[in-house]
């Protein structure tokens, strides 16, 4: 399995990327939120890449962060959802946004995205509000200036250990700005402790 990239961007046609990885070219099919924040054509790219295999193709799917390779992993989880989906949530929102959407319960919001109905917004919801915890911002009471790929990463993790989303948000109040995943962890692990 492919699981990162690491080349030049040798040309680059919404939704599709040609990345040049030591001379071979690799096709990813990337959603806008990362397109709009590629290169230009001939700079350095390093992308998280979801490898596909199914009977009739082998696809390629990158992004610019953990964050939001988790969440197109996350919604195709949900039944008759596939990646067509799963990247027009990721082109119509940010995985902080979708986040705030299912904690929500916003079925308005979901349906204005492409591809989904009322009765899909709802089974997501249903079926991904617990997952929508760790979802960068949508943890309550996280700092703003917070990067969404650190602060979702963290935020799963803890969730992961058994935290709660009320008690992920007082164990990460005091993240700074700029702090990695491992020490949003660390400082939340300890705050924990002393409560």
């Amino acid at each position: 399995m492919i699981g990162r990239l690491r080349g030049t961007l040798a040309s680059k046609h919404a939704p599709w990327i040609l990345l040049d990885v030591g001379g071979v070219g690799y096709e990813l099919e990337v959603p806008m939120s990362t397109y709009y924040d590629l290169p230009a054509v001939g700079e350095p790219l390093t992308l998280c890449v979801h490898h596909a295999v199914r009977e009739d193709a082998v696809n390629l799917y990158g992004f610019a962060t953990e964050a939001e390779r988790r969440l197109f992993r996350d919604v195709q989880k949900v039944s008759g959802i596939g990646a067509k989906i799963a990247l027009a949530v990721l082109s119509g929102s940010s995985v902080a946004e979708f986040g705030r959407m299912l904690q929500a319960g916003d079925v308005s919001a979901l349906v204005k995205i492409p591809g989904i109905g009322k009765k899909t917004a709802e089974r997501m919801i249903v079926e991904l509000r617990e997952r929508s915890a760790g979802m960068a911002s949508a943890v309550p009471g996280v700092p703003a200036g917070q990067p969404a790929d650190a602060l979702s990463e963290a935020g799963i993790a803890l969730q992961q250990l058994g935290y709660k989303p009320a008690e992920i948000a007082r164990m990460v109040k005091d993240a700074k700005p700029g702090d990695s995943a491992e020490d949003i962890i660390r400082a939340a692990l300890k705050s924990a402790l002393r409560s």
